[in-house]
């Protein structure tokens, strides 16, 4: 066995990283909405969602369902952190402030910690 051979041997059995399992938190909203005559106005309604949480680095935000029915939007925001309890922290700050910030009814609310 060639001594470079060796050497990358021993390099292989240095102590591993400690694996961080990551959390993942689901958070689905269904919306009512009402006036909307067109998808335009549909859309100008969630713009501050996907504008402010859409670039937030441990988030996704996207529509998930009635794409084209203007009376109602379904969004999902996905959530990624250290623990459990992190994740449950954070949706429920996002929640709050969609809450505030979108001008819609929300109908239904699911909650997913995978």
């Amino acid at each position: 066995m060639s001594e470079a051979l060796r050497k990358l041997l021993r390099e292989g059995q240095k102590p591993q990283q400690p694996v961080i399992t990551p959390h993942v938190g689901v958070l689905t909203l269904h919306f009512q909405l009402y006036g909307c005559d067109d998808l335009k106005a549909k859309r100008k309604v969630f713009t501050a969602l996907k504008a402010v949480w859409g670039k937030e680095p441990d988030l996704a935000v996207a529509e998930t369902a009635d794409q084209e029915a203007l009376d109602c939007a379904t969004w999902t925001i996905a959530a990624l952190g250290t623990s459990s309890q992190q994740i449950t922290q954070r949706l429920d700050q996002i929640e709050k402030a969609i809450e505030e910030r979108v001008d819609a009814a929300i109908l239904d609310i699911h909650r997913e910690i995978l």
